[in-house]
């Protein structure tokens, strides 16, 4: 009997967790364009690529995919950390262009292949779209984020260079799938982008930007494959291979399993950011209750050692008050007699003068 599992961590009856250490070497959020490979794959086997422009680099790593499949890439990235730089500078295949996309597209050979996955907001991607368009019109366009959250609102990153004018209000918190509002447990940048209050409406989000290009281009195409936040691919029709990808890609863009796959996704890692939001929350809470019964633990020991103090003096009063009873002093010269004496010299008077008035009147006294 034949059997063909595919590409499947299966393991063995002896091996019985290779699924699971597959699983747990990803990371928690899929999100890397190196995801796609086999759909570059796909489009690299279905026309000639010789050139590469990518606006937007992660680690170069992802770069190198697109040379191994055969072509010269140029890297466009406005702010390339020393690691970036090492990376693109070990591989002369990689070209580092260092500026804002879509001011140096005019500087770059014209690509076969363009793959957008910089500044995920409207007024950037339409004007991406607007001079690849105009001057590229054989290139295949790939856009990464056409989906849930950027699809249908800006994200701007910090900071941003998109002009006051193309933007929307922007804030801090996040969305997530769990209700229609932002939240600051919801897919927050932590200050490496702001998104925009609002979703929807014109001039807002990334998809939003395409079909607004397509709008004014009747003969370009569009799909999308609805993983990791959303694949589209953007080809005229009538292009060298255009009919060819479309087809090959069919299986994934008219996949239902792939979108409902998404949507869980996202529902599990939202639910997931609320819940380390709310631990986080409870440990500030937790933070806060230590540091006020220290406080009050510091206080309740002060207290008790004032009550120390109070009671060592009380405890020597009484001693000295006992002792003073204990041996009456003399009253000193010219000082009243002490009451028992007075009211015993009082008694003695009363007796005499009674004695007195008992006596006749010319007896001798």
């Amino acid at each position: 009997m034949t059997r063909d599992f595919g590409v499947a961590a299966t393991g063995s009856a002896g091996d019985p967790h290779a699924q699971a250490r597959a699983a747990r070497e990803q990371p928690l959020l899929l999100h890397s364009m190196a995801m796609f490979l086999e759909l570059f794959e796909t489009l690299f086997a279905c026309r000639d690529i010789s050139t590469v422009v990518e606006v937007g680099v992660e680690s170069g790593q992802v770069s190198s995919l697109y040379a191994d499949l055969g072509a010269a890439v140029y890297c466009v990235e406005p702010a390339p950390g020393d690691e970036l730089r090492a990376v693109l500078d070990g591989d002369p295949r990689l070209n580092l262009v260092e500026g804002l996309s879509p001011a140096v597209l005019p500087d770059l050979p014209v690509a076969d292949l363009y793959i957008l996955d910089g500044d995920h907001n409207y007024a950037v991607i339409r004007d991406e779209l607007a001079w690849i368009m105009a001057n590229a019109p054989d290139a295949v366009v790939v856009l990464h984020d056409v989906l849930w959250p950027c699809g249908r609102r800006d994200f701007y990153y910090q900071p941003s260079p998109v002009a006051p004018e193309d933007t929307h209000p922007a804030t801090t918190d996040g969305p997530t799938v769990w209700h229609d509002e932002l939240t600051p447990a919801g897919f927050v940048g932590d200050g490496a982008y702001t998104v925009a209050e609002r979703a929807g409406g014109p001039r807002n989000g990334v998809l939003t930007a395409v079909e607004d290009a397509l709008d004014g281009n009747g003969d370009w195409r569009f799909r999308i494959v609805p993983a990791v936040f959303g694949f589209g691919v953007l080809a005229r029709a009538g292009a060298p291979g255009t009919d060819a990808v479309f087809e090959a890609l069919r299986p994934y863009t008219s996949s239902r399993l792939l979108a409902a796959m998404e949507n869980n996704r996202i529902a599990l890692y939202t639910h997931v950011l609320q819940l380390q939001y709310e631990a986080a929350a409870r440990t500030d809470d937790a933070t806060r209750l230590t540091e006020t019964v220290n406080a009050q633990q510091q206080e309740i020991a002060r207290l008790r050692s004032e009550l120390e103090r109070a009671q060592t003096e009380l405890t020597a009063r009484r001693r000295e008050a006992h002792a003073r009873r204990e041996v009456p002093e003399a009253p000193a010269p010219g000082t009243a007699p002490i009451p028992e004496l007075g009211e015993a010299m009082s008694h003695l008077g009363q007796a005499l003068s009674a004695r007195l008035r008992r006596t006749p009147p010319g007896r001798p006294r």
